[in-house]
Order: C-alpha cells, then structure tokens, then sequence
C-alpha cells in the first residue's frame, strides 16, 4: 500500500470539530443508508465550525480553468458532517472520501454514497458527507423535490444553531473539512489515520467541485484526487459577481488525478450539455462517458438504498429493465414513462476503483472511448437502438431494453431520470448466436451476458464481484426461457 504524503499542518487550515448532540438524536439526510452494523459499519455527526474565506478573480475567467483567485470576505460557519466508518479499525483501506452533499431536491442528500457504498463498504473506506451549501440547512432556490426538510426545519432543536454564510464560502468549508480528516481524526474519524482523502461530488455537487478544482485546487495540498460525477459544461458560482465561463474544461497543471464521469443525461441533456467541455486525457485527467446511463436511476432512486451487497439488489436492477418503474419513493415522483435502470453504478464503482488505484501507484487508467455524437445526438445502433461509443456493457450490447439518459419528459427532475423500453424477445432472439452449439435461446443469452462482462472487467469498466452477481441475475431471469421460435 502506497500512502500518500499528508499536508503541511501550516498550509490548512484546521476547524473545530465536535460530536453532534440535542434534538431528535441522530443525523437526518435523504435516503436510507441500509444495515450499517450489519456491514461492519458505523456511522456518527459532527458539528464543524470556523471562519472561511470567499475568493474573487481579478482577471474573467477563462474556459481552460487555469484560474488565479485570491482571498475576498471572511465570515463564521457552523455546519455538520456525517461519517460512516469501518467498526473495526483493522478493516480501514487508508481512504477517506469526502462527499459535498447534493442539495438540487431541496434537502442534503447523498448520491454518491447510494451509487458506490457496496463498493466503500466492501474495502473499508471510511466516509464523510459534508452539509456545504446554504439550501441543505437553511433553504433556498433549488429544484425543490419536496418541501421543509432543510436541516433546521427537520431538527430545529438540533441543527438551529448553525450558521451558514453563503455559497461563495463553501468551497473553503469543503478545504477545512479535508483538512480535519487530516488532522481531527481523532474525533472526526474515530482515530482512523488516513492515507488518502479524495474529493467526491455529483451533479450539483459536481459543478461546484468543477469551479473547486480550477479556483482552489492549485492552492491546497488537502486532496489526493477528485472523482467529479456528472457535471454539466460549467461549474458553480465562485462568487456573486463572478461570471462563469461555459464549455468549462479542467485545468491542466493539477499534480493529482480528476476523474470525470459522465453518463448520457450530462452529456446532451438539458442544463447540462457536457458535450461543450471535452478534453483530451492527459496525465491527470480521464474522462468515461457511460452508454445507456442517466444522472439518476432506479438503483440510485430506490433499489441502491438497500443493497447490501448479496446481489439481491442486482436482480432487481436487472429486473427493472425488463419491467421499469415510472415513479420513486412510493409515488413521490411519478414519470412520464419509465425511468432509466442502466449500468451506472457499476461502472461508477469501477471508477472509483480505478481513482483509488491511480492514486496509490501513480498510473493513470487507460484512456476510455467517446460516446458516437453527431449533429448534436447521439448515433444510435444494435438491437433496441443503444447509443454507440463510450464505455460498454452487455445492458447495451446484449439489450433487453433500450437504455438512454433522454427522452423523459414531465417534471425537471424527471427530465434526469431517462428512460428503459424493453426490448422485443423476438428481436433478441434473431439475432444471438447459438453458443454453446445445441444450447437454448436463454443459454444463449447468459453466454452472450458472460462473454460482455468478462471484456468489461478485462477494461475496467465493471468490478469482478460485480460482475458475478450481473451474471447470476442474468443467469435467473426469465429471459428467453419461455421464447418459442414457432411463435
């Protein structure tokens, strides 16, 4: 194992850190975070607190992201962090991933850990989600999925003291935050000495951490690397009266690894528009874009909160393409069609995998493929009309649905969700070999399934674990069992 060097104790600085108590007694954040203790797991709040510095550009800034920002305003905070951590020191990795909580619905949420934590908890990361903007504890503009549960409005009694200055402060408050994993362990994490600390973030989230990475990320030696998760083609406000340049590309003088993952909804969708801001690779920079994936999904939209890692949850991901839901949470949301059930969240962990690798050896994963866009869509091809290029599993070369991160229509968070058709047996059926020579049309299927995933896991764009359990629900589903090539 590789550590990586921590910073210099006088380069951050450091905010006090102390156990959160009062009200109703534990932390409130959307979504379930399954069985921890049965997954070795525990999770604890704290309150951090300090003063933090807004920064202002002198000069406009310019789509390259080779920025120079300077210390503006100063001004308290008081926030509060969550933390999920292996209960057994010894099963710790040395990673310690901090998550700048998603507040687009209105409320702090967790995406990030939903998407990857069978991934974290399987290695032991510890975790870290950070309540880093404004509309999360006290409200404010947002896309506002549902109403009264900032963090005050949940747990007045708990949360009523904090103090949130503003967004042009949250990037340094996401500094400080690393810093602490660094050097208040000893509270924030329980005693657990890290030996790395990456920067995690998606969709809104992942526009601030675009701005974090040119503004800020020069200037602090906090992080050992970003994993930048569907973001659109410019970052978040640096400042009130600092203007954002589009088509917004990641700097190319950063001495640590960027991941940028996108799926086809970032790409072409809406607000997002990614497409813009392609880079080349370079030495610290990779970029995967993702076929058959949108910006949420039914596993991260429901199916993700419980999974536990049995491969209970993979077969009703695999389940979902065959008969895909249109609403989340009980009707809370409801779509116009169903919503997309795709592979993001392997690959996402495949991902992060990779970063953690990259991180600790210094060698870059290989360059990935671009997704095939033309005159502004995507070039479509195979059974069920899949997008062509990027990253590739067998949901869309062997389709039993046409995945796509388009075509929804409804409310402007169903416009994120995508989109699952089934595909017709039929179609299907025509077009899989024989393989083994004698085998059945459902044999077939799985072979072709198993032949997909073992060339995803040879790329890296699927974990071997994970393509087990992939296999096994392919293996017991009902496709083409009941197929009658006479019908």
């Amino acid at each position: 194992m590789i550590a990586s060097s921590p910073p210099s104790r006088d380069s951050v600085t450091v905010p006090t850190v102390v156990p959160a108590t009062g009200g109703r007694g534990q932390a409130f954040i959307a979504a379930a975070s399954g069985d921890l203790a049965a997954a070795g797991y525990e999770q604890s709040e704290f309150f951090i607190s300090g003063t933090a510095t807004a920064y202002q550009s002198a000069q406009p800034l310019t789509a390259d992201g080779n920025w120079s920002v300077d210390p503006a305003t100063t001004a308290p905070y008081k926030t509060r962090a969550i933390v999920r951590r292996p209960t057994d020191p010894a099963k710790f990795n040395g990673n310690v991933i901090v998550e700048w909580l998603n507040v687009s619905g209105g409320l702090d949420a967790a995406p990030d850990w939903t998407y990857t934590h069978v991934e974290l908890i399987r290695e032991g990361y510890a975790w870290v989600g950070l309540s880093a903007q404004v509309v999360g504890i006290d409200g404010g503009p947002s896309m506002g999925l549902v109403a009264g549960y900032t963090l005050k409005a949940a747990d007045p009694e708990r949360y009523g003291s904090l103090v949130h200055p503003g967004d042009q402060y949250s990037y340094d408050m996401y500094t400080q935050t690393g810093a602490a994993a660094w050097f208040a362990n000893d509270v924030l994490l329980g005693g657990l000495q890290p030996q790395r600390v990456i920067s995690i973030g998606e969709s809104q989230s992942a526009f601030r951490l675009t701005t974090y990475v040119n503004a800020i990320g020069p200037n602090t030696d906090v992080w050992d690397g970003y994993l930048i998760h569907s973001r659109g083609n410019a970052g978040a406000a640096l400042n009130v009266d600092v203007k954002m340049p589009a088509d917004q590309r990641i700097r190319t003088d950063l001495n640590v690894p960027v991941l940028q993952f996108l799926s086809e909804t970032d790409m072409l969708g809406k607000g997002l528009n990614f497409v813009g801001a392609r880079q080349p690779d370079t030495d610290m920079i990779r970029s995967w874009e993702v076929a058959g994936t949108a910006h949420a999904d039914a596993y991260n939209l429901g199916i993700g909160d419980t999974d536990n890692g049995d491969g209970a949850a993979d077969a009703a991901l695999f389940q979902a393409m065959l008969t895909p839901p249109a609403s989340i949470y009980g009707g809370l949301l409801s779509c116009s069609v169903p919503i997309n059930a795709g592979p993001h969240t392997y690959v996402l962990r495949s991902a992060l995998h990779s970063l953690d690798q990259w991180i600790r050896t210094g060698e870059a994963p290989a360059s990935r493929p671009l997704l095939n866009i033309k005159d502004g869509a995507f070039v479509l091809g195979g059974i069920g009309d899949n997008a062509t290029g990027g990253i590739r599993t067998p949901q869309v070369d062997v389709p039993v649905a046409t995945l796509s991160g388009l075509g929804q229509t409804g409310s402007a968070f169903c416009g994120l969700f995508g989109t699952t058709v089934p595909v017709d047996e039929n179609q299907l059926a025509q077009v899989l070999p024989v393989d083994p020579p004698g085998a059945s049309a459902h044999e077939s299927f799985v072979t072709a399934w198993k032949k997909g995933l073992v060339s995803a896991v040879e790329q890296g764009d699927i974990l071997q674990v994970d393509a087990d359990h992939i296999l096994a629900a392919a293996e017991n589903s009902t496709v083409l069992v009941y197929w009658n090539p006479k019908g």
